[in-house]
């Protein structure tokens, strides 16, 4: 009875709805369409790169028997066509063939910014009908019979029925994990990218090192660490890159620093306590990091003991990344270091983890991580974190996380270069006030 009286008053009932003329008719038939609002802009990679990697993608294809790809998540998007879409509730993508550059599919709400910013073509969908995503879906993967690779860990049962539906003798099959594996290994100008995100990276953690002061909120001293970085990405890439989802988590004493992935909050400084700074420039959706411990004004004996330890397990770490070593030999060698130190009850999480197009909401190259579970060999190309973290609960002496976090990459040559710069350990990050 609610639901007939609503649809009533909203003109569901015997009054309706004005007549609808026949120019709205016809407007609201458009589907797809193209959107076409100015040149092309300078992307962060050259044609060449681009090209490359859709070479390898259709290497993989081929192998696996694949007539298309449609990829749903923004980090393939974004590999094989550069365009970081804002999702904000609406489905987005880029569907790659057997021959041309790909094409992107995106709303008709976010104008001729994609066709701008991607490499290859953009297929814009309205939101005039139900389901025009997956008719755009359809149209841009242009087979009507023969396989087609999709994201298994991203593409929702209902997109993969819906998609299914449109394209019933088709069949899906997984391209995740190949494409995973593809993004693992980086290429020069990747590996450059990430050089200049640890650089950048770096400006922030000075920047939040200054703003520590006691009395300083959170959000305060993050606010400081945001800006320097994006000031950093317009004075170095902004011709190229997006100034998008850069970010800082500036956590504080015994309680926020228990995780690594705690929010930013109103709390204030005091002398003697501890800071964990995070820091996140985006170059485009490359993501680099700098995370550090650090007290202001002093350190308690119990505390020192634990952030030493942590830094000592740290710096053994950066020595076990070579290649032809397993991720889990690396996990396996450390787990008995921090045994040795009666510190294993306080683990939360892996070593280190791969980098490229990687967010808080996006990516993630799991092949990559320095897991007891993952024994995947480290090779040229690679580029991972290693960052040892130790929590001690509330109620014990030295509460509080311990976290450091720097970059290497592996080069052509076999030699690992660590890219991050900013200092390490009680030596250094004890902040005078």
């Amino acid at each position: 009875m609610f639901l007939r009286k609503l649809l009533s008053s909203v003109g569901g009932g015997r009054r309706g709805l004005a007549t609808i003329s026949p120019e709205v008719t016809k407007f609201l038939e458009t589907e797809t369409t193209q959107y076409e609002n100015g040149d092309k802009v300078p992307r962060l990679f050259t044609d060449t790169e681009y090209e490359a990697r859709l070479a390898k993608l259709r290497r993989n294809m081929e192998s696996l028997e694949v007539d298309a790809c449609v990829f749903t998540s923004i980090h393939n998007t974004a590999y094989f066509s550069n365009y970081v879409y804002c999702s904000m509730g609406r489905p987005y993508g880029h569907v790659v063939g057997r021959q041309g550059k790909g094409t992107t599919i995106s709303s008709l709400v976010d104008g001729g910014h994609p066709r701008r910013v991607c490499y290859g073509d953009n297929l814009v969908y309205t939101d005039w009908k139900k389901d025009n995503y997956i008719r755009a879906l359809k149209e841009a993967v242009g087979v009507s019979k023969g396989t087609v690779g999709v994201e298994f860990d991203h593409m929702n049962i209902q997109t993969k029925d819906k998609l299914q539906a449109a394209l019933p003798d088709c069949r899906l099959v997984d391209i995740s994990q190949a494409t995973m594996a593809q993004r693992m290994v980086k290429s020069r100008e990747e590996i450059e990218i990430q050089k200049l995100g640890a650089k950048i990276a770096d400006v922030g953690g000075f920047a939040i090192r200054d703003a520590c002061r006691e009395g300083a909120p959170e959000w305060e001293i993050a606010t400081a660490g945001v800006a320097a970085m994006k000031a950093e990405i317009a004075k170095e890439a902004g011709h190229k890159a997006e100034l998008l989802d850069t970010w800082v988590w500036l956590q504080t004493g015994p309680y926020n620093t228990d995780g690594a992935h705690n929010p930013t909050t109103d709390r204030r400084l005091k002398k003697g306590d501890s800071i964990v700074l995070n820091c996140f420039p985006m170059i485009q959706g490359y993501y680099a990091a700098l995370e550090r411990t650090m007290f202001l004004d002093h350190v308690d004996d119990a505390s020192l003991k634990y952030w030493q330890a942590n830094v000592d397990v740290h710096l053994r770490g950066i020595e076990l990344i070579k290649p032809g070593v397993k991720c889990s030999d690396i996990a396996n060698e450390l787990n008995e270091m921090v045994l040795s130190q009666g510190m294993l009850d306080l683990r939360s999480f892996g070593y280190g983890h791969s980098f490229g197009l990687v967010s808080y909401y996006y990516g993630r190259e799991a092949g990559l991580e320095l897991r007891e579970d993952i024994d995947t060999v480290i090779e040229p190309g690679m580029v991972l974190s290693m960052e040892p973290m130790v929590t001690v609960p509330v109620g014990r002496p030295g509460a509080g996380g311990y976290r450091e976090h720097d970059i290497l990459v592996v080069g052509e040559d076999g030699v690992v270069e660590n890219v991050t710069k900013f200092p390490l350990g009680p030596e250094h990050n004890i902040i005078p006030v």
